[in-house]
């Protein structure tokens, strides 16, 4: 049974014909990890920001739906759709030091939303926190609490928001690049933890990456864009052996292989690119007839 359901999904520049979403499809089950994969702009934050209602003040949905759980987060009021997003879903942003506020100590920011959202005692929240903060394997909670963003490491930070994602137990959690400001030791551990809390938990969970290796390592389906537009859907297994569009098996063969450190890089043909502008542009006219 899928948990998200997005049909359609069409976002513009306010007052522009430029397109930033074209006709996005895809859904995510209850306890799926869906991988979300492209090269820059291709749309697949702008699809997080669209379901956590986040999206850029210049940036309009213009058709679609966002089904979450049986409701069209689209349809409702603007207060009643941020309540529902506050209580059904949760964010793991990019950048660790930028997401936390420098300002405030660690324990308010974890459970002032357990507080204010979901009306849960500051004890309950706090002790919430502390069992988290040791899920994720940080040792002293108490101590990291009390602590400020700046005096911790940033893996440690990424830690923290893992464990702040969790903490209401969210239906759905997006995961924006979260461990691309990370070094490469620190990523593996960290994804290797989203996977853990993840499956502990059974949340569905939309990552977003331009890492394949990434996406093989966490992810059990996946969508391909390009342009804002989703060229395809797959099983893991289904892509990584045999992926149906050029484009996506462009980006397989144009991935470093760690076997062959010192190969060439392959880049994407200019001829499957100009193929790929083309269907985007081929669905942008459809989209006006």
């Amino acid at each position: 049974m899928s948990y998200l359901t997005i049909r359609n999904l069409s976002a513009n520049l306010k007052g522009r014909p430029d397109r930033i979403l074209r006709n996005v499809s895809l859904q995510v089950a209850a306890g799926e990890v869906r991988g979300l994969v492209g090269e820059s702009g291709a749309g697949k934050s702008m699809i997080g920001k669209a379901i956590l209602g986040t999206l850029p003040l210049s940036i309009e949905i213009t058709g679609g739906e966002i089904i979450l759980d049986g409701t069209d987060l689209l349809k409702l009021p603007p207060a009643q759709r941020r309540t529902r997003i506050g209580q059904f879903c949760a964010l793991i942003p990019q950048d660790p030091l930028t997401a936390l506020n420098p300002s405030r100590r660690i324990g308010p920011q974890i459970t002032n939303r357990l507080v204010d959202i979901l009306r849960w005692t500051r004890a309950d929240a706090e002790k919430r926190a502390r069992e988290l903060l040791a899920e994720v394997h940080i040792p002293d909670p108490e101590r990291v609490m009390r602590s400020y963003p700046h005096e911790l490491s940033g893996g440690m930070r990424q830690r923290i928001l893992i464990a702040s994602a969790f903490a209401a137990e969210p239906k759905l959690i997006v995961a924006d690049e979260p461990t691309t400001a990370l070094d490469v030791t620190v990523q593996k551990q960290i994804l290797k933890l989203i996977a853990e809390m993840q499956a502990r938990h059974g949340t569905a969970l939309l990552f977003v990456t331009h890492d394949l290796g990434v996406v093989s390592k966490v992810c059990q389906s996946l969508s391909v864009l390009y342009g804002g537009l989703v060229l395809e859907d797959s099983r893991m297994t289904d892509f990584f052996h045999a992926p149906k569009h050029p484009y996506s098996r462009a980006l397989l063969a144009a991935t470093p292989k760690y076997t062959d450190p010192d190969g060439s890089l392959t880049p994407v043909p200019d001829a499957v690119v100009a193929a790929t502008r083309a269907e985007v542009e081929a669905a942008d006219r459809s989209a006006h007839v």
